[in-house]
């Protein structure tokens, strides 16, 4: 994966918030399960009361709702090409691009604002897409 990591790191290296660290990485494995079909392993890093948000969709509530809703935004074949994330205070932002087979190998590019709980779980997310104005 091809991504670049700020949380406001001390001098030493040593990440200022752990639970921050920590949810970079599950956002990481969200995106790498996703792209996997595997939504059991994507199911085990969210929060119970989950929130996400795609544009044009009500808001999936819950695990169930959540994976329901990724079920039906992208085929088994859509992939999560992440380019850039951003971490601070319990918040994780991840730029990249969602490429579908056989569509615009360019993909579409997006922006995902995730909240993260205070066991490191995924509590939230919300999905912006770049679109030409």
């Amino acid at each position: 994966m091809n991504s670049n990591y700020y949380a406001g790191a001390e001098p030493r290296g040593l990440p200022a918030d752990l639970v921050t660290a920590a949810g970079v990485d599950h956002v990481r494995l969200v995106y790498d399960y996703l792209n996997a079909g595997d939504l059991d392993a994507c199911a085990s890093l969210l929060h119970d009361e989950v929130e996400f948000e795609l544009p044009g969709q009500p808001p999936a509530r819950g695990r169930t709702a959540v994976l329901h809703a990724h079920r039906v935004d992208v085929a088994l074949t859509t992939r999560h090409e992440i380019d850039h994330i951003v971490a601070h205070d319990h918040s994780v932002v991840a730029v990249g691009r969602r490429i579908v087979p056989g569509a615009d190998e360019r993909g579409l590019r997006f922006v995902d604002f995730f909240t993260i709980a205070d066991d490191a779980m995924v509590r939230a997310c919300t999905r912006y897409y770049h679109t030409t104005p």
